[in-house]
C-alpha cells in the first residue's frame, strides 16, 4: 500500500515498537497519524519527539482495545492500522484472563474494526513467541508451533483470527513474528528486555551482570529500530495473509551479551551465574530473515553492538525515566 497521503492508525502507539514505528512513518509522506493507547505501558514521554510533528496526534476519545465502539471511531477514515497493543508474557502468565480480554477479545475488536470501516490494510505484532524453543535452527515461518505460555497462545490465536478475517472478509493483513526485540525506550516488563536492563542495573552498582544458567542460552536480538522499519515495510508491501519473522537471523548467547555490555560500559566486572529461571520456557530460539527479505523487502540493518550502544547512551541520557519504570515493575 502506497501510504503518501493516508491516514495510519497506530494501536499501542506509545509502546516500545509503537513509538519507534511513528518515529519511522513521519519520514514518510504520510497524511496523518493517530495514536490509539491507553498508556498501561506506553508513555507519552516515547512520543516526546513524534508529536512535534503536526500530522501526529493522540486520540483523545479513548485508547483501550476492549472498547469497540471507541476503537472503531477511531479507524475512521484510516487507510492502514499497525496492532501492537497487548499485555506482556510475563503479565499474561500472571494474569490469564485479563490476557484473554486485551490480547485475545482486543484483537478480535481490532479485526472486526478494521472491516467495519473499511481499512485497506492492516499490519498485526505477533512474536516469535508462537514457535517456542527451536527444534531447527534458523525457524523459518513453518517452525511448528511449539509455544507453551499463555502469551503466545494469545499471539497464535491472533494470527489465526486474522488469517480467517483475511479469508472471510478479505481484510488485507500480514503478521509479524519479532524476536527478542532491546533498543531505546524499554522497560523492565519483557522477560529479555529484562534481562538486558537488570544486566545495566548490576553494572551501575559496580557489580558484574547475572546470566540465569550457563549462559549458552542463545537468542536472535533485533534493534527496536528495525522492528520500526519492518513495520513500514509491512504497511507499503504488497504480501497480503502472510507472517514473517522479524530478526536478523544471527545467534547470540546470553554469556556473549553480558560480555558486550561489560566491554562497552568498560566494566571489568566477571559475568555472574544463577539458576534459570522456568517462567519463559525457551532455550533457544533464531530465526530465518530470508522470506522477510524477499517478500516485504526488510533486513535488518543495526548490529548488536551498535544496538546496545544506543540503548546504553538512551539509557544514561533517561536516567529518571528508567529509575521510575523499574520502580514501576516492582509494584
Amino acid at each position: 500500500m502506497d501510504v503518501r497521503g493516508k491516514k495510519l492508525v497506530v494501536v499501542g502507539g506509545a509502546g516500545l515498537i509503537g513509538s519507534h514505528t511513528v518515529d519511522r512513518l513521519i519520514q514518510q509522506d504520510v497524511g496523518e497519524v493517530v495514536i490509539y493507547d491507553n498508556f498501561a505501558r506506553g508513555s507519552q514521554g516515547n512520543l516526546e519527539q513524534a508529536l512535534r510533528d503536526p500530522r501526529v496526534r493522540i486520540y483523545d476519545v479513548g485508547g483501550d482495545i476492549t472498547q469497540p465502539d471507541i476503537l472503531g471511531s477511531a479507524f475512521e477514515g484510516a487507510s492502514g492500522v499497525f496492532h501492537f497493543a497487548a499485555l506482556w508474557l510475563l503479565q499474561c502468565h500472571e494474569y490469564p484472563q485479563s490476557a484473554f480480554k486485551v490480547n485475545i477479545e482486543g484483537t478480535f475488536n481490532v479485526l472486526q474494526a478494521c472491516v467495519a470501516q473499511q481499512v485497506s490494510r492492516l499490519v498485526y505484532s505477533s512474536s516469535a513467541s508462537v514457535y517456542g524453543d527451536a527444534v531447527s535452527e534458523p525457524m523459518g515461518e513453518d517452525h511448528p508451533f511449539l509455544n507453551k505460555n499463555f502469551y503466545g497462545a494469545t499471539k497464535i490465536a491472533g494470527e489465526a483470527m486474522a488469517t480467517a478475517f483475511h479469508h472471510r472478509y478479505g481484510l488485507d493483513f500480514v503478521g509479524l513474528r519479532y524476536m527478542n526485540v532491546y533498543g531505546p525506550r524499554q522497560d523492565y516488563h519483557g522477560a529479555y528486555i529484562a534481562v538486558i536492563m537488570k544486566m545495566l542495573d548490576a553494572i551501575d552498582r559496580g557489580e558484574g551482570p547475572t546470566v540465569m544458567g550457563d549462559g549458552s542460552e542463545a537468542f536472535d536480538f533485533v534493534a527496536v529500530e528495525d522492528c520500526a522499519l519492518a513495520n513500514v515495510k509491512a504497511m507499503s508491501a504488497s504480501a497480503s495473509g502472510e507472517f514473517y519473522n522479524v530478526g536478523t537471523g544471527k545467534r547470540t548467547s546470553l554469556k556473549e551479551v553480558a560480555e558486550k555490555l561489560l566491554a562497552l560500559t568498560g566494566s571489568n566486572q566477571p559475568v555472574n551465574y544463577a539458576p534459570r529461571s522456568q517462567a519463559t520456557l525457551v532455550r533457544n530460539r533464531i530465526g530465518d530473515p530470508a522470506k522477510a527479505a524477499r517478500e516485504i523487502g526488510f533486513t535488518a540493518e543495526i548490529d548488536l553492538d551498535e544496538g546496545l550502544r544506543r540503548l546504553i547512551d538512551w539509557r544514561a541520557s533517561h536516567k529518571e525515566a528508567v529509575a521510575e519504570r523499574r520502580s514501576k515493575s516492582r509494584g
